[in-house]
């Protein structure tokens, strides 16, 4: 067992907070569907409508909160939305703009050379501004090491994958400008796997993320922030929350049916 039973509690609370709110600030759709309102009935095609608003904001709404608090007990230091900074030097754009290249052309990723480059360009060269840029989930450990996450659903679109390793290496500029003394990750987290017991191979990710340093999926994910365990502890949290929710949502939807 990686979670004590008031982590779980304050997991289970935060699940149970985050959908009582989405269902305070809900307003389904309201374009008619006359053939699917008289098959399936207005509160389940309500239902389904939520679930579909639901799945574009869980990162924020839900998993980000609930990482939030299952790394408190493991790291020194944890936050979301966390502000890196809005500085970078000239020369390390020039340098973000050279992996970029050359990973469209086929050079394999290596994030510990990059970071490294990064690190010697973050002193050189102008300071430009930037827009404030965040991170959807900050920690660091007891030894001082840093860890950017920016979460992503289960399927992100192959066509945003160069944007996110963009900005990958963005965050750790950004950071090296402030310190380049930092011990710092930056890393793509996705809260789990469909394709599950298949290994996560949505495309090939190795073209330009270094999946050995830059992506976390689903259970080591989880592990990494609430120790081993932590994954199968999270899933049982989230089944007993909506257990107890069953009948809170049977009673939301069911104000539907004779609309």
């Amino acid at each position: 067992m990686a979670l004590n039973n008031k982590v779980k509690q304050n997991i289970q609370e935060v699940i149970k907070s985050s959908i009582r709110n989405k269902f305070n600030n809900y307003n389904p759709e309201s374009s008619n569907m006359p053939f699917h309102f008289r098959l399936l009935g207005r509160d389940r095609m309500a239902l389904y409508s939520f679930i579909q608003s639901l799945n574009t904001t869980f990162g924020t709404s839900i998993f980000e909160p609930v990482a939030v608090e299952l790394a408190k007990n493991h790291f020194s230091k944890v936050k979301s939305q966390y502000i890196i900074g809005n500085t970078i030097t000239e020369k390390s754009q020039i340098v973000i703009q050279d992996i970029m290249n050359k990973l469209s052309i086929g050079s394999p990723p290596n994030k510990l050379k990059e970071l490294e480059k990064l690190r010697k360009a973050s002193q050189i060269g102008k300071i430009n501004k930037l827009r404030t840029v965040k991170v959807d989930l900050f920690v660091e450990n007891s030894n001082g090491v840093q860890f950017f996450f920016d979460l992503k659903t289960a399927k992100p679109n192959i066509s945003n994958f160069k944007d996110f390793k963009r900005t990958l290496l963005e965050w750790a500029a950004i950071a090296f400008t402030q310190n380049n003394n930092l011990k710092i990750n930056t890393i793509i987290a996705i809260p789990y796997n469909p394709y599950e017991p298949k290994p996560y191979e949505r495309w090939t990710i190795r073209g330009m993320i270094d999946d050995k340093y830059e992506l976390l999926v689903g259970e080591e994910f989880w592990d990494f922030l609430g120790g081993k365990g932590a994954y199968q502890d999270l899933l049982d949290c989230f089944e007993k929350a909506g257990m107890e929710l069953r009948q809170e949502i049977d009673r939301y939807f069911s104000k539907f049916r004779n609309k």
